[in-house]
Parts: C-alpha cells; structure tokens; sequence
C-alpha cells in the first residue's frame, strides 16, 4: 500500500507528484515553467470533491518522507496532521487575510526538524484577499531550499495572475461514479450497490459520497429535500418547504461538526501527549479552548455548506426532471424517484424547469453574497412550484 493508493480517478495527476517526489528525493528542482518535474511552488485545482486536499496532502507525505510513495510513520502523521513539518493554513471563514498567514509564512524560513521538507499547503487558497495574494507572492517567488508550498483551489481563474504565474499547477479532473463507488468498497467496505448509489447521488463528490455511504441518517435528509421540493404547490408551501430545508441543514451542519470536533480533540490531546480520560492539565486547557474557540467560529460557514449542498442536490432533481421532459434517454442521478420525477415532468413544461434550475444557481450566488439564506431559498422554491394537470401527459 502506498501513500496514494486511497486516491482515485486522478492517475495523471498521481504520476506527475510521484515523478516530482522522485526527483526530489535526488535533489532535483527548478523554477516552475522550467520543464523539470520539481518546483516548489505548487497549485492543485479541481471542482469541489475531486480530492484537492486528499491529493495534496499524499504529496507532502512523500515529500516530507523523501520516499515517492511515502512511508506509514509519516502518512499517519501528517493524516492527523501533527507533523512538525507540515503546516496547513486552512479557513472556515469567507476570506483568508493577510494576518491568516503571517505565522505561516514564518514557518516556511525553519529548516525541516526531521523530513526531507518542510511543506505548506493553502487550503480554499481562492479565499485569499488580493492583499494577501500579494503577501505570498515573493514566497512563492523564492521559498527557503527545502521548504515547498502546495496551494488548492477550484481553478487558475481564481488566484491572481502574478500567483498562476509562480506555480506549478496540476488540473485534476471529476472522478467517474464507478471510480468513486470502487474507493468506497476498497477503503471503507461499503456494499457495491449502495457505494454505487452514494457516489451516483454526490455527484462523484468524494467526501459527500464518503457520508452518504456510511451515514443512513444523512441520506435520509438528503431524501427529505429531494421530496419536500417536488411537492411544492404554493408559495405558501415554498415558504414552508424553505423553514424545513434550513432546519435539515443545520441538523446535518450539527452532526458533520460534532463528528469533526470530537475527532479534532482526540487528535490535539493525543499531540499533547494526554491519554485518553487523563484529566487535561491546566497548563494546556488554553491550547484546547483555542481550539474550541476556532471549531465554534466555523459553525456559521458549516452551516452555509450544508445548505450550498441542498441547492446542489436540488440542482440534481430538476436537471433529472429536465431530462426527462426532454426524453434526452441519459441515467437519472437520483434513480430512485424517478416515478416522481416522471410526474414533476409531466406538471411543467422544459422552460419552467429551466427558471428553477437559474434560479437554483441565483440562490446559491445569494447565499454567498451573504443574503439571509431562508429568503434565497424562499424565492427559489417559488419557481419550483408544480401544479400536476390531469390532462398533461409526460413530455
């Protein structure tokens, strides 16, 4: 087993950070357009889902380790994150500031303390104000021998051309469903038919098919959404139906956090060195209320996550709903209720089913604009509205 052997759908991708790894570990490097296999400025972009974080983190794994496919000791290491020479920047807030990465960027100057390098990676780095683009540049321009950053975001587009300009980047594609459901049998030991069904509906999203999988009680809401949407008969029922849909997605915002919260702990008293049930010493309760500080500031973003993904599943049913009045002959992504997809098609025509889907997409720009999320989904669920007429047939 190799440190990338839980990745999937991304082969191209893998081969370029091993080949990078290898020449690394033989001293190998260049400045990034050079044509050589190793810089030390990387930027890995991909739609959300498609394993940015997972992959970037496998190569500091064989980077820090000097091994091309890394070595056990430091892959658990840097997987609870606690190697001394791995640094993550990551946020749950909108933006990352400048203050975000000061101390990071300190860091980055310390020699490795006991790997072959010492790696940085910027998770969301499309979160980074101009100001702190400007901040990392002359970083990235020239970082310290043997310390190498490794940037994620969901595509070039999104940095400043000065930063795209200073990377190595490396485009990782959406995995297909096959290669989703085979990761969810081979590494988590899910059924085939419901790692199928899990990959099917998250829309090869890895994490998403991950919890889909192995949570009943998350495909349960996921179910809810889905049917709450297609009863909608009035704009009464829209606003109704968006009350429920904030309700599911703080009730699924609540247990996605309690799992990460509690796993976070584990993992900080673990690097503490405090056994588990040993009373937490006094000198160390200000580490761990920093922490608990950081875990309750992430709620609001958590929350928005949640409900950004119910717009994505809605997104799902009527592109389902549009195929089927369309009579494309394409698979459903959510098969399971295709008898009432048939009949949400019958009860509209394409074009309204084309307002819903613009207006799905409205309502997530909004959210993020930071509109109040219950009036978006409101507004959104009006244009959802079907009112079945007996004597329609399916288009």
């Amino acid at each position: 087993m190799t440190v990338w052997s839980e990745l999937t759908g991304q082969d191209a991708a893998i081969e370029v950070f091993r080949e990078a790894a290898r020449a690394s570990s033989g001293g190998a490097a260049a400045h990034p357009g050079s044509g050589q296999r190793m810089t030390h400025s990387w930027l890995v972009t991909g739609p959300p889902g498609s394993g940015r974080s997972n992959l970037a983190f496998a190569f500091a794994t064989a980077l820090i380790s000097g091994h091309p496919d890394g070595d056990e000791r430091t892959r658990i290491q840097v997987e609870a994150r606690s190697h001394p020479d791995l640094h993550v920047l990551a946020t749950e807030g909108v933006i990352i500031k400048r203050d975000d990465v000061r101390e990071i960027v300190k860091r980055s100057h310390y020699a490795p303390s006991v790997g072959a390098h010492r790696v940085i990676i910027v998770e969301d780095a499309d979160r980074m104000t101009e100001q702190t683009s400007n901040f990392l540049l002359k970083e990235l321009e020239e970082p310290p021998d043997r310390t190498v950053w490794i940037l994620c975001a969901p595509s070039e587009a999104d940095l400043i051309p000065t930063i795209r300009s200073r990377v190595r980047s490396v485009r990782l594609q959406v995995p297909g469903v096959a290669d989703v459901a085979a990761l969810l049998v081979r590494r988590d030991g899910v059924d085939e038919a419901l790692a199928e069904q899990a990959a099917r509906q998250a829309q090869s999203h890895i994490g998403m098919a991950h919890r889909l999988a192995t949570a009943p009680e998350a495909r349960e809401r996921r179910d809810e959404t889905l049917r709450l949407a297609l009863a909608v008969r009035s704009a009464s029922s829209a606003v109704a139906t968006a009350a429920r849909l904030i309700e599911i997605a703080g009730d699924d915002a609540k247990a996605i956090a309690e799992l990460r919260d509690r796993e976070e702990r584990e993992h900080a008293l673990r690097s503490l060195g405090v056994a588990p049930g040993q009373a937490v010493p006094n000198a160390l309760r200000g580490q761990l209320r920093a922490l608990e500080d950081d875990q309750k500031r992430r709620a609001t973003r958590t929350l928005r996550d949640g409900i950004d993904r119910i717009l994505v599943d809605l997104s799902s049913l009527f592109r389902d709903v549009l195929v089927v009045q369309l009579g494309a002959g394409v698979p459903l992504v959510n098969r399971e209720l295709a008898d009432e997809i048939g009949r949400a098609a019958a009860s509209a025509s394409p074009t309204t089913t084309l307002a819903t889907l613009d207006a799905i997409q409205t309502a997530r720009e909004r959210i993020e604009g930071n509109v109040q999320p219950l009036l978006a989904l409101e507004g959104m669920l009006v244009s959802a509205i079907r009112r079945p007429d007996p004597n329609r047939g399916a288009a």
